[in-house]
């Protein structure tokens, strides 16, 4: 499955990203096939194809929700945002869900 997704670039401590269309296997650091973008977050800047984005999403790729919602934010297309992580539960609620307290 092809995906779109960021490509960390830069010096440590000035991130710089690529937008690029990749197989989701494979290294986040890897080949891609095509670069559809850049993004600085220093400078807030966005810059994608938007013809070449709606091309491979239209072959089946899938996009991932950081660079949907940055899409969106950006105002590039008009989609709803997507939740790109879920909170963990803290291990003191799993215990407790766990194991019922005794009745005395």
């Amino acid at each position: 499955m092809l995906m779109i997704r960021l490509q960390r670039t830069g010096k440590r401590g000035q991130a710089y990203f690529r937008v690029v269309i990749l197989e989701h296997t494979s290294r986040v650091k890897g080949k891609y096939i095509e670069l559809l973008g850049n993004y600085n977050p220093h400078q807030k800047e966005f810059k994608v194809k938007k013809d070449r984005i709606e091309h491979w999403v239209s072959k089946g790729a899938q996009v991932s929700p950081t660079v949907n919602n940055l899409m969106v934010n950006y105002k590039v297309w008009n989609k709803p945002k997507m939740q790109s992580w879920k909170p963990k539960k803290s291990s003191k609620e799993a215990v407790t869900d766990a194991q019922p307290t005794p009745a005395v």
